[in-house]
């Protein structure tokens, strides 16, 4: 991994989804050409013509609400401020009910080689209760538009532990997920936070309790291996060779530089964040960078971030806590591999408590 990452928080939604607490809202046509405007500023500020960045993020929100051409705009930008090679990963968020056949080969053409659909489920009546706008069906007919408009690497994101779910239910989704033409699953338990409209319907009433929610996410794991989704990180399977190469890069603390309001960067040997603010995004030459660490990527922080994945970290890293390594092998929850300490499944349901005693 020599390059960077760029990632782009793209702050538009249609609508607010009933789990969401990224930071988004809607947007007008001329806010959006705003941004796009803004983006390619922040781009010529940081621009450094010698920094290979291999890997480009759009997050959101919902990317898949800017036109392919100001996709195309920020993406020509970047390839002007930075030496971006011609396999670069290029990855946009979407939601399946933004996206069309004819508006998937715009973005293809416009040089988006990855799509990350936000299905969730495969259930009508669960996408009703997460406030999604599209159904199941349309969910698997835009997969299908994708794959036919020449995307060869697609992803789709899917909850766990949602209100009433069962694992009838979440077997269906995952057996009807795998079955797609697809290279990676992100499989999230769902967590209800503070100002979301499920924290103030109280969805958690509703919710499996941590018993029947650890069950659920050791069935996806389960079924995703055997459909040969091989789980690479906590939340994420991938067939061999299609492991999200961004992502990757937070994990393995490789520098990236996050562009939009309430993007986050690793950059330049300090971690850093833009306000959530997109009017002042919008306002400002130069996007404000409030300092969080002036220190980033410290042994410690190495190995909670190594640990996320599965390859876990070199055991030589650990050399000081291997009584407590040894433990949590018997334990089931870590495996020692040759020279590299890892977590297992069980683990990683765990892991806050596990990293607390081998860090303290």
């Amino acid at each position: 991994m020599s390059g960077i990452g760029l990632y782009f928080h793209v702050p538009f939604c249609r609508r607010k989804c009933s789990y969401c607490n990224f930071y988004s809202a809607p947007a007008t046509p001329e806010q959006m050409a705003a941004y796009t405007e803004a983006v390619c500023r922040n781009l010529r500020y940081y621009t450094s013509n010698t920094v290979v960045a291999d890997t480009l993020y759009f997050g959101g929100g919902t990317p898949s609400l800017l036109a392919p051409e100001q996709l195309e705009q920020i993406l020509a930008c970047a390839a002007a401020c930075f030496s971006i090679p011609p396999d670069a990963e290029i990855t946009l968020e979407a939601n399946p009910a933004t996206l069309t056949p004819e508006n998937l080969r715009r973005l293809r053409a416009a040089g988006v080689n990855r799509l990350s659909l936000g299905v969730q489920s495969l259930s009508d009546a669960q996408l009703r209760r997460l406030g999604r706008m599209h159904t199941a069906q349309e969910a698997l007919d835009t997969v299908e538009a994708a794959a036919g408009a020449g995307f060869r690497n697609i992803s789709c994101d899917v909850m766990l532990a949602l209100p009433k779910q069962t694992p009838a239910e979440l077997s269906e989704t995952l057996e009807q997920m795998a079955q797609l033409p697809i290279q990676h699953i992100s499989a999230y338990l769902l967590k209800i936070e503070s100002g979301t409209p499920f924290a103030r319907q109280h969805a958690e009433q509703e919710c499996p309790d941590e018993d029947t929610a650890a069950d659920l996410y050791l069935q996806t794991v389960r079924t995703l291996e055997q459909a040969g989704f091989r789980q690479y990180e906590i939340s994420n399977f991938a067939k061999t060779g299609y492991e999200s190469r961004h992502n990757c890069k937070y994990w393995r603390c490789v520098p990236y530089l996050g562009i939009g309001p309430s993007a986050h960067s690793c950059w330049e040997g300090k971690r850093f964040f833009v306000p959530s603010d997109t009017a002042d995004f919008l306002a400002q030459p130069v996007q404000q960078a409030v300092l969080e660490d002036a220190q980033p990527c410290t042994p410690e922080e190495q190995i909670m971030l190594g640990m996320r994945l599965t390859e876990g970290i070199p055991a030589h890293w650990l050399a000081e806590k291997q009584t407590e390594v040894e433990r949590f092998c018997r334990l089931g929850f870590l495996r020692r591999t040759d020279d590299r300490i890892s977590m297992t499944p069980e683990g990683f349901l765990v892991s806050n408590t596990i990293l607390a005693e081998l860090l303290g």
